[in-house]
């Protein structure tokens, strides 16, 4: 591919200006939460893999916990299951389950993976199948909802992932977890990241969503909130749906060591890239 002039002088500044926070974050785990448009759309697919591909060359240490929410409503239409959901959550029966494990677990995952492996990237899946490393217990409410097959993390083992991680390659993890009777899980893809995240000492965790970030009242985006503010906004009536979880994974991570939570727009291409290569970044941090 030819490009101009002026092309290369551009290419040649967003390098020297990204200097500072390749050598800053050079050894250091980032924890990618992927889900949304970006896993759907082909173009934004391509782009978040091979930026994937480019952290692992300049030395970072990407860790991926994928979703897909959306791909596996799809596949329980065409089965004519239908989906239902309790507090942002999918309810979870044996044939969900099953569906589950074939989409998110295996499709999914090694779609991912092949993708990542395409650009450059040694990426290793870890799912239900293979590594084992969510342990699991279903999820219970106060108020006695039964979701089903439905699970929260109780321990990340991490002896797989460090490996993995010392030998180059690139973890892409699915939410499925494991229970104690050897039951398989379905656990939503923040809180699994948020939690890898922490058992790893991870420096970043970067949650992607479909929009700009934490939104107020009047759908403005608020570019960094503190952990106490972090509380409040929970329980505000704007804090709905989706961003419920992420938020709560981001102070969790955050309050357990994680350096630095973002909440990011995954529609915007090359976003994971210009969270960690500029100051400004593309979302909501937590501070």
């Amino acid at each position: 591919m030819t490009i101009s002039r002026k092309q290369a002088e551009n290419i040649a500044s967003v390098l020297s200006e990204g200097l500072p926070y390749i050598r800053k974050f050079k050894d250091k785990i980032i924890v990618v939460k992927y889900g949304g448009a970006a896993m759907t759309d082909p173009s934004l697919k391509e782009s978040f893999s091979r930026d994937i591909a480019l952290m692992k060359l300049v030395g970072m240490k990407p860790v991926i916990v994928h979703g897909g929410g959306p791909q596996i409503g799809k596949e329980l239409e065409k089965a004519g299951i239908e989906s239902k959901f309790e507090n942002g959550l999918r309810v979870t029966n044996k044939p969900t389950m099953n569906i589950v494990k074939k989409i998110l677990g295996t499709q999914i995952n090694h779609e991912i993976t092949r993708l990542i492996k395409k650009f450059g990237g040694n990426s290793i899946s870890f799912n239900h199948s293979k590594y084992q490393i969510v342990n699991a217990t279903k999820k219970s409410f106060e108020d006695g909802t039964d979701l089903g097959l439905v699970g929260e993390v109780i321990k990340i083992r991490t002896s797989d992932l460090k490996k993995s991680l010392s030998n180059g390659f690139i973890p892409v993890i699915a939410p499925i977890g494991v229970s104690k009777n050897n039951e398989f899980l379905n656990i939503n893809a923040d809180e699994v990241a948020g939690e890898v995240a922490q058992a790893l000492k991870a420096e970043k965790l970067i949650l992607l969503t479909d929009v700009k970030g934490i939104g107020d009242s009047d759908n403005k985006l608020i570019s960094k909130v503190s952990l106490s503010k972090g509380q409040k906004i929970l329980k505000e009536k704007f804090i709905k749906g989706g961003m419920t979880p992420k938020l709560l994974s981001a102070l969790s991570a955050r309050r357990s060591g994680v350096k630095s939570c973002h909440i990011i727009d995954g529609r915007v291409p090359h976003a994971v890239l210009l969270e960690v290569l500029t100051e400004e970044g593309v979302g909501t941090m937590i501070s």
